[in-house]
């Protein structure tokens, strides 16, 4: 009777992982971080674009409207230096203003007084140019002059072009030769 009445082993229940089972989790999860990292640091340098590119078109009705606002004539003025771009919202001529040194704000001479600066390093990746040095808002018309093309670009990613007609208002585009960049039309 004790052979027909005997006790089944007792089976020892692991509980957690093994270190094996560990390290090859660890190793698949190395390979899917290694192969998403370079569209995750595309996707980082595409956002920072992005947002720098919707900066300058706010700063560009914060001009016309302040214009407008203070019954003064307002200049949004673009420089280039060793260090990198800046634009700057000031009033007075555009030589009375500059971007002297990163981080700082625009020195202005004479009359001329500066409301913003936007300095951008080279090192940084981004920058800031357009094809006129300088555009001036008027106040009573709430006209710009001359109309131009003011361009944020990145060194990896593309570039988003901001066209401001005689009115001050912005088209955003991108250049139909760079990469695409989802959400904007191309120029």
């Amino acid at each position: 009777m004790d052979s027909l009445h005997h006790t089944p082993q007792q089976t020892k229940q692991q509980r957690g992982i093994t270190l094996v089972e560990a390290c090859i989790t660890l190793a698949i999860l190395a390979v899917l971080v290694c192969g998403a990292a370079p569209s995750f640091s595309s996707l980082i340098e595409r956002q920072r674009l992005a947002g720098f590119a919707a900066q300058l078109a706010t700063d560009v009705q914060f001009v016309r409207s302040a214009s407008v606002w203070r019954n003064e004539p307002l200049r949004l003025s673009f420089y280039n230096a060793a260090w990198g771009s800046c634009y700057v919202v000031h009033s007075g001529a555009r030589n009375q203003c500059s971007c002297a040194e990163y981080e700082t704000a625009a020195v202005c001479t004479g009359n001329a007084a500066q409301l913003k600066t936007v300095s951008v390093p080279a090192s940084g990746g981004l920058s800031v140019q357009a094809n006129v040095s300088s555009i001036l808002f008027d106040p009573l018309h709430g006209t710009s002059t001359p109309t131009g093309t003011l361009r944020v670009a990145s060194a990896t990613v593309g570039s988003i072009h901001h066209i401001v007609n005689v009115l001050g208002r912005v088209r955003t585009c991108t250049p139909s030769g760079s990469p695409a960049l989802p959400g904007y039309r191309t120029c």
